[in-house]
């Protein structure tokens, strides 16, 4: 048994279907889309081609929801603290609108944002006493919003997560240095999953993480899980996690409005 670092338990069963895609071929699906004909591929094919393909997929299912609802949880270090946030969270693609309901910490804080709405700022109003101050319009780039995270709300959400790893990877395949393996088996809450990890083995300028891991859920073929691991700073230590970003609960067949990123639905508190 294999365990994984973060709040869920990555199971592997010892079943590595590959120990570098190119290398190997997988059999199974995952929400609908082969792992396997890998070894029907070019000797040369670079490792993360094969992976690009299948989150290329995952893309193209998250687009088909015009929108939907999920809880968010995500743990990554901000300069020198660690944030560990749960929400519940709406996502419209088009426009782009996102609405978030904090669960813990900072409970009750609601955030909206609507891409081309209230001077591109998002609008952030606070639960029990620092409600008085009412609703504040902060820039999504700004230090006030940025406080809390490594990325702005622009880049919130699934399919924004997932365009983040598919441009990492593609940077990633001008160059060597990179073993890639499927995991089956694993866990993210109730959630079967299975996950393809790029690891780089060496630090390298080109290299912004050590490990990337994306899960895979097997009923949707979403993605619901990121992980990102910096390198090792001494010899035989852990890689230190810096992201992991997880998707549950996801709501697929609603169907938002305007009225669900607007200040004034009756059932948010601005």
């Amino acid at each position: 048994m294999t365990h994984v670092t973060g709040s869920s338990e990555f199971v592997s069963s010892r079943r590595r279907f590959a120990a570098s895609l190119a290398a190997m071929g997988l059999t199974g699906f995952v929400g609908g889309f082969a792992w396997g004909d890998e070894a029907a591929k070019p000797a040369t094919e670079h490792p993360l081609t094969p992976a690009l393909r299948h989150a290329k997929s995952c893309l193209e299912r998250v687009s088909e929801m015009p929108s939907y609802e999920c809880t968010f949880e995500k743990k990554e270090v901000v300069g020198k603290h660690v944030i560990t946030q749960t929400m519940r969270m709406k996502v419209r693609h088009e426009p782009f609108s996102v609405y978030m309901y904090f669960e813990k910490p900072n409970a009750g804080r609601e955030v909206i944002f609507v891409a081309g709405k209230n001077n591109n700022n998002l609008l952030v109003h606070e639960a029990g006493f620092a409600s008085l101050i009412g609703t504040l319009e902060l820039a999504p780039d700004g230090s006030q919003a940025m406080s809390e995270n490594r990325y702005p709300i622009t880049k919130a959400g699934i399919a924004n997560l997932l365009e983040a790893i598919i441009q990492q990877w593609d940077a990633e395949t001008k160059y060597g240095e990179t073993e890639v393996k499927y995991f089956e088996d694993a866990k993210v809450g109730n959630m079967a999953c299975r996950v393809i990890e790029s690891t780089h083995p060496q630090p390298r300028k080109q290299f912004n993480f050590h490990i990337t891991r994306l899960w895979i859920d097997e009923k949707s073929g979403l993605p619901v899980r990121v992980q990102q691991f910096g390198f090792p700073t001494k010899k035989n230590s852990k890689p230190p996690l810096l992201e992991d970003y997880t998707f549950s609960n996801i709501k697929a067949e609603v169907r938002l409005t305007d009225r669900d990123f607007d200040t004034k639905n009756p059932s948010y508190n601005y």
